[in-house]
């Protein structure tokens, strides 16, 4: 673990770029064109942008400007951590100056991949053995098959038996489909897949207008009732200034990826991360990754015992995160009014894969599906002359809607504080991946942006961290905020080891 105390790496030298206004809209940089993106979305002053700056020359190699979205996405939440922490100095007097808030590109980006090394163990596999990229009859389809209910719906279209199932098998078989009409199939049979679109074909149809037309971030008052106003509306500010978030609860709803990725970030400040996932769940994977600072329970949503349970959890919660589809907790009697009965000044963050409007609003999804139905994957397969689809060398939409979710959940509580009511945010993996789309990175024709170095031993914390899967050091935190530092206290654990308590 990296504990509270620690700090993270000085300044390494290079390129120090801030948030300044944008004097050349027709050629904006796109780490302060996302940044203002974001701020703006969560209701963030725009004059405390001027706080936030990135450091290393280099980026990802990609079409797409995703170095530049993982630093804004992480800085902007570093951003909403300093102003929360500004407040605390303050106590009520006039705000305090925001500490300067500088985000490590380079460290950043590698967050976005993995934010640990194994110590003497290698990681499981992060793909199924049929789960990818397949031709079809006329166009590529991606089978996303790493929950085994998913993988069952998959080979049930297909016709395809498990003891057959292999690369070669499916392949055989989605050879013969045309790929809308398997991507339809599979999503009716309850699993999940994308077909490859092109930027323009999805911005044709009907889901890519829907999900065009939403903002990043759908945010919301929601006033307390009556009884609750007065002393008891306001959020107190009871923290102290380099853990800000320390005893604030956290119910985290969230499984791969994006949703865990926030409540990591919340845990790193402090908070009390209590997140629950239903009996059976596991994703291996990615745990060492994703669990630490976390407590994580287990609870039946459909038994009514547990879910009364989870109805008290609520009732006590400062935040909620959840990354169900739009409908799955309206039909276990917990929609957003029954919510905001048991909790009226709950900040309630939600996310999902495909936005939430349009036919597709309650479409199970992933990065990887989301990548190709947007025109992601078919733009960089065209750019790199590739014969295959040409993904994002991370999972970028992923990473940065965490770090979007975890902006919106701080800056929920700093305007609980100053305003007396609940909040509700929303926003989702296809909306990220609109954001990723409207600003190229600023290259010279013919050019690519430098690589950068490759990660090395004083990149990681030289703490030796247990985790349920094995020992393991962490990478060094991509924020630099003097004294806020990131960390947490609680290693990375297996899923459903801790009690459902607070």
């Amino acid at each position: 673990m990296t504990p509270p105390n620690a700090t993270s790496r000085a300044e390494t030298p290079g390129s120090t770029n801030s948030v300044q206004p944008d004097s050349a809209p027709e050629h904006p940089n796109p780490f302060a064109a996302f940044a203002r993106a974001i701020w703006a979305a969560v209701g963030g002053d725009p004059a405390l942008l001027a706080a936030l700056s990135q450091t290393s020359p280099g980026a990802l190699p990609s079409a797409f400007a995703v170095s530049d979205l993982a630093a804004a996405s992480v800085g902007c939440a570093g951003l909403a951590i300093a102003e929360l922490s500004g407040l605390i100095r303050a106590q009520g007097r006039n705000a305090a100056p925001v500490t300067p808030v500088t985000v490590d590109r380079r460290l950043a980006s590698a967050w976005f991949s993995s934010g640990y090394r194994p110590v003497g163990w290698e990681p499981a596999a992060k793909w199924d053995a049929i789960a990818g990229d397949y031709p079809g009859q006329d166009g590529w389809i991606r089978l996303h098959t790493n929950a085994p209910h998913h993988r069952r719906a998959a080979l049930a279209v297909l016709g395809i038996t498990t003891k057959d199932a292999t690369w070669q098998t499916v392949a055989a078989t989605v050879a013969n489909w045309p790929v809308t009409a398997l991507e339809t199939a599979i999503v009716e049979k309850g699993g999940c897949a994308a077909a490859m679109r092109s930027l323009g074909e999805w911005q044709q149809h009907p889901q890519g207008k829907a999900v065009a037309s939403e903002p990043l971030v759908h945010a919301g008052t929601c006033p307390l009732p009556a009884a609750e106003r007065g002393e008891n509306s306001q959020f107190r500010l009871t923290r102290t200034f380099d853990r800000p978030l320390a005893g604030v609860k956290v119910l985290d709803l969230t499984r791969i990826l994006a949703g865990p990725v926030g409540t990591r970030f919340l845990a790193g400040f402090g908070a009390n991360v209590l997140r629950i996932d239903p009996p059976g769940w596991d994703e291996p994977t990615i745990l060492p990754d994703i669990t630490v600072g976390k407590r994580c329970a287990r609870l039946d949503l459909i038994n009514d015992q547990d879910r009364e349970t989870f109805r008290n959890l609520l009732a006590e919660a400062d935040i909620l995160v959840h990354g169900y589809r739009a409908d799955a907790l309206e039909r276990l009697g917990l929609g957003t009014r029954a919510r905001r009965a048991l909790n009226p000044g709950l900040i309630d963050v939600a996310l999902n894969a495909y936005g939430w409007s349009g036919p597709w609003q309650f479409r199970r999804g992933f990065d990887s599906l989301v990548q190709m139905s947007s025109g992601i994957a078919d733009h960089g397969m065209k750019i790199y002359q590739t014969e295959k689809p040409k993904p994002l060398p991370v999972q970028a939409l992923d990473h940065a809607a965490g770090y979007i979710v975890a902006t919106c959940a701080i800056r929920g509580l700093i305007e609980r504080h100053q305003n007396g009511h609940g909040l509700q945010y929303r926003t989702s993996l296809a909306r990220v991946a609109a954001l990723l789309c409207q600003y190229q990175p600023t290259l010279a024709k013919g050019t690519t942006p430098p690589a950068f170095t490759d990660l090395a031993d004083d990149d990681y914390s030289p703490a030796i961290e247990p985790s349920g899967s094995g020992n393991l050091q962490r990478l060094r935190p991509p924020l630099e905020m003097a004294g806020i530092p990131m960390g947490w206290t609680i290693p990375a654990g297996l899923l459903g080891t801790s009690p459902p308590v607070w």
